[in-house]
């Protein structure tokens, strides 16, 4: 399950590629212009963005052109919808960041399989790959954590919690979804275990100055950040 913000002023189409979408299990986010879309990306990093190039005010390439501008969104994947069909158009949409470019009409069943293609080559390459967010640093392969140069002493599960989190950085994850992604969906535990877990990540994680990185997120859950300056102190 992925979260998809669509960005869509025609809210006929909006409402169908986010029924489609939902059938398929994604989360949807919907705006209808530049300002709503950068206000939803500020608030949770969504996994993919379908961006409409023709939005009231400004424009959907010029957005993309912004967040590819900037380290929190230069990764995000943008798939770009269109009604201009020329080469150069495309090209101009390619140039200015986006991952792939459908142009209206499109069918449902070719937005979902490219959809599908770029989720896949945006997917973490190898679950053996060292991942590091700000100060914090994960080798999954030699189970080593650091922060700060500092070796953090992790148990299995709040190991898998972290990889979990720092592979998927600035995104809120409820206790629900991290119970299915790190325990497994046929594992019977209640949701408070979770809670549990992020107290003893965060303990671990305190010789390292990185605690402050896990957010609980009200109501919503938690996510991992390096927008919180990890300190000495």
């Amino acid at each position: 399950m992925s979260r998809v913000l669509v960005v869509e002023d025609e809210a006929a189409i909006a409402e169908l590629i986010a029924i489609n979408l939902r059938h398929a299990g994604h989360t949807v986010t919907l705006a209808v212009d530049a300002e709503q879309a950068q206000a939803a990306v500020d608030d949770v990093l969504p996994d993919l963005v379908l961006l409409d190039w023709m939005l009231p005010g400004q424009s959907g390439l010029a957005l993309a052109k912004r967040w590819r501008a900037q380290a929190r969104t230069r990764e995000l994947p943008v798939i770009m919808l269109t009604a201009r069909v020329e080469e150069s158009d495309k090209i101009a949409g390619l140039d200015a960041g986006a991952d792939d470019y459908l142009t209206k009409p499109f069918s449902t069943n070719e937005l979902m399989a490219r959809i599908r293609a770029v989720l896949r080559r945006k997917a973490p390459e190898s679950l053996d790959t060292v991942v590091s967010v700000g100060m914090l640093q994960l080798d999954p392969s030699t189970r080593r954590v650091a922060g700060q140069g500092v070796d953090v002493k992790l148990g299995p599960t709040e190991f898998r919690l972290l990889h979990f989190l720092m592979t998927h950085p600035e995104r809120v994850h409820s206790r629900a979804q991290l119970l299915d992604r790190v325990w497994g969906d046929h594992v019977f535990i209640e949701e408070r275990t979770v809670d549990v877990h992020v107290k003893r990540l965060r303990e671990a994680l305190g010789p390292a100055h990185c605690a402050q990185m896990i957010e609980t997120v009200r109501g919503a859950g938690y996510r991992l950040t390096q927008q919180v300056q990890a300190v000495a102190g």
